[in-house]
């Protein structure tokens, strides 16, 4: 029997979420769970494993939030200077928790929206299909988060600098790119201001 492939994950939780004010977005509650706790979650009951958290503004606080869960920490000091940075650190700590790994989801600490089915059906995809390097979810149309990458992409991406994401890399690969259906707009929300934390607690 063939093993599946090892994926591991990373969450980007160390910003500092300034257009949210003096408050800390990730730790903001929706139903009565804090944001970065529903994101992680996610990624852990998809069965990826080891699940790297970076994290940076407010470390000790986003990760006693996480208390309990099955993930690893990786604090990031160059937070201030971008996605990228947090982005690298991730990665090196998912190489070192585990060398062998086919790929690596990458998730953002404030979608708390996105659901264990969801990050299943990209495992899926990049498990059966031929030249499906990286796997993207997508709702009507709309490409979202989180990305499934093969580890081959994982040097370029600890590469990348200042508030650059991945997802430059999606616009240089773009036949290497799965589009994977998904059933809701979990994979397109996330909380960036007050008032879209007042919605989304409004349902």
């Amino acid at each position: 029997m063939t093993e599946p492939p090892r994926i591991a994950g990373v969450v980007l939780a160390a910003g500092r979420s300034e257009r949210m004010g003096p408050a800390n977005k990730l730790l903001a509650e929706i139903g009565g769970e804090a944001i970065v706790r529903r994101a992680a979650r996610a990624v852990v009951e998809a069965g990826v494993a080891p699940v790297v958290v970076v994290t940076g503004y407010e470390a000790e606080r986003v990760e006693a939030a996480l208390a309990g869960l099955p993930v690893r920490f990786a604090r990031n000091p160059r937070y201030r200077e971008g996605l990228a940075s947090s982005l690298g650190v991730g990665l090196a700590a998912a190489r070192e928790a585990a060398p062998a790994l086919a790929g690596v989801v990458i998730a953002l600490g404030d979608m708390p929206w996105v659901k264990a089915a969801h990050i299943e059906a990209l495992i899926a995809r990049f498990g059966a299909g031929v030249g499906c390097s990286i796997c993207v979810p997508v709702f009507r149309g709309r490409w979202g988060n989180p990305v499934l990458w093969a580890a081959r992409f994982v040097p370029r991406m600890e590469a990348l600098e200042g508030d650059e994401g991945a997802r430059a890399l999606l616009r240089e690969h773009p036949t290497e790119v799965c589009e994977v259906e998904v059933a809701d707009a979990g994979v397109l929300r996330d909380v960036d201001t007050a008032a879209e934390l007042e919605e989304a607690r409004g349902g």
